[in-house]
């Protein structure tokens, strides 16, 4: 995938250690149920679109997820 232009949903790697960051969330996960994994999850994309900021870039990124969906 091509990076695109400012103000767009970058995706092309912007994490230095995505490893790090992986192994982290899965982490965050440990020891919780089914249903607070949902309610965890919710809350880190509500806290992470806030911190975005740009609604166009966050319905590109729901566009993106949910064509990777389909494509599974």
């Amino acid at each position: 995938m091509a990076e695109t232009p400012t103000g767009a949903l970058r995706r092309t790697l912007n994490l230095a250690r995505p490893d790090d960051v992986y192994n982290a969330i899965v982490d965050a996960h440990r020891d919780l149920s089914d249903e607070q994994c949902r309610a965890f999850d919710a809350r880190l994309i509500l806290l992470l679109a806030n911190h975005v900021g740009d609604e166009d870039v966050l319905r590109e990124a729901l566009a993106a997820a949910r064509e990777t969906m389909e494509e599974a």
